[in-house]
């Protein structure tokens, strides 16, 4: 912190651990880094690869999901195209809204979707809340893209994405391919299916937890600035999130874990 001339400047903490260089410095470390960041996206590239040639697990069972347009399945998800990628969003029965961290990666569906389109890629969103609780927290975000109810049915807990009936906070359960324990009756996922000429339906990819950061178009763009996620001193990372229609610049409380949604009958 520094005085002059009456007023107080305090330094930014994030400039403390820089040096400041002459422009042919600059370049130089950046070229050095630049190095380094091309060996990632080979890296990555080649990651990519192998899981596209993970091997597949053909989907036996009659997965049924409450839509708009009635009760469909699985394989009318699909849209028309081969592939479909679905995400879990976290919305459970009786829940006053969906997830924020979801709905952060939900943000970004609408603008990609016309785009997957175009590649034999459909995108559709499930959560296991009824269908009319999903509708209208959709309505609220102003979102577009088809999200259907799996209520009732066994998909959410096939694809351990839900926490199944009897389960208890801080029961270990299956969640990213272990056992642990997840503070929410609903978790986040991502899940790839292809459908043959045929009409047979295959599971290729399911991620979760930190997987899904791939997703999230906004944290790519804020790894890019001087501070990055700046979420070290948060006892749960995402804290600082909020649905996009709740932000009202108040201080995020550093010492807050991940609070599941209220549902409708606690709010009454």
């Amino acid at each position: 912190m520094f005085a002059c001339c009456n007023f107080v400047w305090i330094e930014d903490p994030a400039m403390q651990a820089h040096k400041i260089v002459t422009h042919d410095e600059w370049i130089a470390a950046r070229k050095a880094y630049l190095a380094e960041e091309k060996a990632f996206t080979r890296a990555r590239d080649a990651l990519s690869q192998k899981r596209r040639e993970l091997p597949w697990e053909k989907v036996e069972k009659t997965y049924l999901f409450d839509t708009p347009d009635g009760k469909r399945p699985l394989a009318a998800l699909f849209g028309g195209k081969s592939q479909l990628i679905v995400y879990h969003f976290m919305l459970g029965p009786g829940w006053e809204a969906g997830c924020p961290s979801c709905s952060l990666i939900a943000d970004h569906f609408d603008g990609a979707a016309i785009h997957l389109a175009q590649r034999d890629i459909a995108l559709v969103v499930v959560s296991r809340a009824p269908l009319a609780e999903i509708e209208a927290f959709k309505a609220r975000m102003g979102w577009q893209f088809p999200w259907v109810s799996s209520f009732g049915g066994d998909f959410n807990f096939d694809y351990h994405v839900s926490a199944s009936p009897g389960v208890k906070a801080g029961d270990l359960v299956e969640y990213n391919y272990t056992m642990t324990t997840f503070p929410s009756e609903e978790r986040p996922g991502a899940s790839v299916f292809f459908k043959d000429a045929g009409g047979e339906v295959f599971h290729t990819y399911s991620t979760y937890g930190r997987g899904l950061d791939i997703l999230i178009g906004a944290y790519n763009l804020i790894d890019l600035s001087p501070k990055g996620r700046d979420e070290d001193g948060l006892k749960y990372g995402m804290a600082w999130v909020r649905h996009h229609d709740r932000y009202d610049g108040a201080p995020v409380d550093a010492k807050a874990s991940y609070q599941q949604p209220k549902t409708a009958a606690c709010c009454d």
